[in-house]
């Protein structure tokens, strides 16, 4: 089993401090989601964790298995077992998805190691069937002209083939149909198990009903304020976050 520690986490962008001594502690075979509403810090949380260069930790820890993440550099911590689903996946023109993950498999090798095309390929349409996704789609250049969903299914296959030991979703099902939302979810829960450990940020209660969580966060001003199972992500949905803010506000 391994770990992942967010302990009293401080980040900035610029000089506006927005996570606020986060704490929070992530073992492979959890899923935990983190909601909360707009501007909370949930999206710099995740960010910062993979090493985004905007986001500044101005103090608290990172760390995978007791060691600091904190001093490697984003593909460094993304070796280490960290992989980062964006909200926007970007679009790389001229580059098709199957030579972008034999590019990002040979990046993980040792110096001087060749990745093996017959072994690659044979993973890629193994992860490819266990997604349902068209053998055609890897011919395609990356993100170029996809749907939402097709983006978000891309970013599923990454992950597939990265096989990481965390995995940050940032906001997956931003603007998803109910479609789309079952593929990705499909996507994910084919990948859950004792060996990966997810942290779902989401606004929707509705990701969790295909995705269930094993843990629920409520985020509200840079920090985690309340946790609890599913039946707390049911309570936000029927309830908002106002009674959130009273329980704040009474504590205060």
């Amino acid at each position: 089993m391994h770990s992942l520690e967010i302990k009293d986490l401080h980040v900035s962008i610029g000089d506006k401090e927005i996570v606020k001594g986060l704490t929070l502690t992530i073992k492979t075979g959890e899923v935990h989601a983190i909601m909360g509403p707009n501007g909370t810090g949930k999206s710099t949380l995740s960010k910062a964790i993979a090493g985004h260069p905007d986001y500044t930790i101005t103090s608290g820890d990172v760390l995978i298995d007791g060691k600091s993440i904190l001093e490697m550099e984003p593909d460094e911590r993304a070796r280490a077992g960290v992989f980062l689903a964006f909200q926007y996946p970007s679009e790389i023109p001229g580059v098709t998805i199957a030579n972008f993950l034999r590019a990002a498999q040979q990046a993980r090798l040792a110096e001087g190691e060749e990745l093996d095309a017959t072994a690659y390929y044979k993973k890629l349409y193994s992860k490819m069937d266990m997604l349902k996704i068209d053998r055609k789609f890897t011919s395609r250049a990356v993100n170029e002209g996809f749907s939402g969903g097709e983006k978000k299914r891309c970013e599923i296959l990454q992950m597939a083939m990265l096989e990481p030991i965390f995995s940050l979703m940032d906001e997956t099902d931003s603007g998803l149909d109910i479609d789309a939302l079952r593929i990705v979810a499909d996507g994910v829960n084919a990948q859950r198990g004792e060996k990966l450990g997810v942290l779902l940020i989401t606004h929707y209660q509705r990701l969790l009903d295909y995705i269930v969580p094993d843990y629920v966060h409520v985020m509200w001003d840079g920090r985690i304020v309340k946790s609890g199972d599913k039946s707390l992500a049911l309570d936000l949905e029927a309830r908002g976050y106002d009674w959130v803010k009273q329980e704040l506000a009474a504590k205060a």
